[in-house]
């Protein structure tokens, strides 16, 4: 069973959403928190696997924010983000912060459950949308950095691994692997990989 915790500002929307939630036989809500204060709270009481952060949380911290905070408690959740806000600099400053996915308020609930089992396998989750609108600003250009992830990536390695074998945190990772699925216009790691072969930007494994 999947544990989830809610982090919204708006009653009638966690609602709604724990309704979606909850008649999925493997998901479960555990929990629900308004605030950053609230958030962090809850987080070390019930230990969830995966919260769904809103970004606009009203007076206070924002979703970036908490979910940084999160992410640096001693046993962090995965974040997946959920909100209506699709700008660059709101998807990048969440990715960066550690949230493992982006998804938009307007997404099918089949999407969002699919995302909720990604983030807690621990995979980055970028929703098609929100690669298409990073797309048009970001270049096609990859750094050096991100071929290297790339062809790591070809071989089958997790985040987890990925960040062992290049001395970084997974959350470093989870950034490098947004900016990559946005450059390629993809949102898996299989696509990303079959992309990259396609442009011979990276050779097949083997």
């Amino acid at each position: 069973m999947i544990r989830v915790a809610l982090v919204d500002d708006h009653p009638v929307v966690r609602a709604g959403v724990r309704a979606l939630v909850e008649g999925q036989e493997d998901l479960t809500v555990v929990g629900e928190a308004s605030d950053a204060r609230s958030a962090e709270q809850l987080v070390t009481a019930v230990h969830p696997d995966v919260v769904l952060m809103d970004l606009n949380l009203g007076a206070g911290a924002g979703g970036a924010e908490v979910t940084a905070r999160l992410r640096a408690l001693p046993e962090p959740p995965q974040v997946l983000v959920l909100t209506t806000y699709d700008t660059e600099a709101d998807i990048m400053s969440a990715i960066d912060a550690g949230a493992a996915g982006y998804l938009l308020k307007d997404a099918p609930p089949e999407d969002l459950f699919r995302a909720i089992r990604g983030t807690a396998r621990g995979e980055t989750v970028l929703a098609p949308a929100v690669a298409a609108r990073l797309v048009r600003r970001s270049g096609p250009t990859l750094t050096d950095r991100e071929v290297e992830i790339l062809n790591l990536l070809a071989t089958g390695l997790s985040n987890r691994k990925l960040a062992r074998r290049l001395f970084v945190s997974e959350a470093t990772v989870k950034s490098h692997l947004a900016h990559i699925y946005t450059k390629l216009e993809v949102d898996t790691r299989a696509a990303a990989v079959a992309r990259a072969i396609d442009q011979r930007i990276i050779r097949p494994s083997g």
